[in-house]
């Protein structure tokens, strides 16, 4: 039997027909996107959703499918969790609202959906990039900045990353 919490969690797990709903729900609130694979989640991802979390008042995160994750050429052993394993672990968090999968290498089409007031990404990208072939490039910040919102990066927590894990799981 599915418990009332269970049951919670999965219904924050969004489709993409459902997006213009939510945000017909949201319209007044200051909604923050973010997106990532989130593997083996670990506290550099739960210091940076939170951080993110604290910057709007609903958090959607896009998760990259399995497919998506295998484009981003994350070593061929990834993604380590399939992706509805992934987005139900990131939908148990209580400060985030919303979880959608998308199987693009990229974020945009979801971004350009959803047109969030905030857009975030970690510490490896640079809000004042704007040439798209640039590794520091936010996906999606010239739509959130012509929308009138705001892109920010909030800075990673040293020493933690899932190729880390993955790396001392190896080890033995």
């Amino acid at each position: 039997m599915e418990t009332t919490h269970l049951t919670a969690i999965k219904n924050k797990i969004i489709s993409h027909s459902s997006l213009s709903e939510l945000k017909e729900q949201w319209q007044n609130k200051k909604v923050v996107f973010t997106n990532g694979c989130f593997d083996i989640l670990h506290q550099g991802h739960i210091t940076y959703l939170a951080q993110t979390a604290d910057l709007g008042d609903k958090l959607i995160v896009g998760i990259n499918s399995d497919a998506s994750v295998k484009m981003l050429n994350k070593g061929t052993a990834r993604p380590l969790q399939d992706e509805y394993s992934r987005a139900l672990i990131i939908a148990s968090l209580n400060f985030v609202d919303a979880v959608i999968i998308f199987d693009e290498a990229t974020p945009l089409q979801l971004i350009s959906a959803i047109r969030p007031q905030v857009l975030v990404k970690g510490g490896d990208y640079d809000s004042n990039i704007n040439n798209p072939s640039d590794k520091k490039y936010i996906v999606g910040s010239d739509v959130v900045k012509q929308n009138g919102g705001e892109v920010i990066v909030v800075p990673f927590l040293p020493g933690y990353s899932t190729t880390s894990i993955e790396e001392k799981i190896k080890q033995g």
